[in-house]
């Protein structure tokens, strides 16, 4: 496969995560970090730091932006939950260097 080829597949894939992301809203960050490692806010700091990779300024909010497809404000407010405890105790265990 040559480069631009795998370059094209990696950033369709990319799109339909985010896609995925943007249509699971009933799943929380927390929840992603628990089970992935990762989250929502995890890509776009990818994002960014890609971004940089290239000698690009792409900003933290514009990333998220990016990721939530619409400000993160506006999703928080719309979609976020306050963590459990249990979730929370979960994300202490998984990632005690976390903060």
């Amino acid at each position: 496969m040559d480069k631009q080829t795998r370059t094209e597949l990696e950033a369709a894939a990319f799109r339909r995560l985010v896609d995925h992301l943007r249509e699971r809203t009933d799943v929380q960050n927390i929840d992603l970090m628990n089970l992935s490692g990762f989250c929502r806010n995890c890509l776009s700091k990818w994002y960014v730091a890609a971004a940089e990779e290239r000698g690009m300024t792409v900003t933290y909010d514009e990333a998220r932006e990016t990721v939530y497809g619409m400000p993160y404000a506006d999703w928080k407010a719309k979609y976020q939950a306050e963590a459990t405890a249990e979730q929370k105790a979960a994300f202490a265990k998984s990632h005690p260097d976390h903060h």
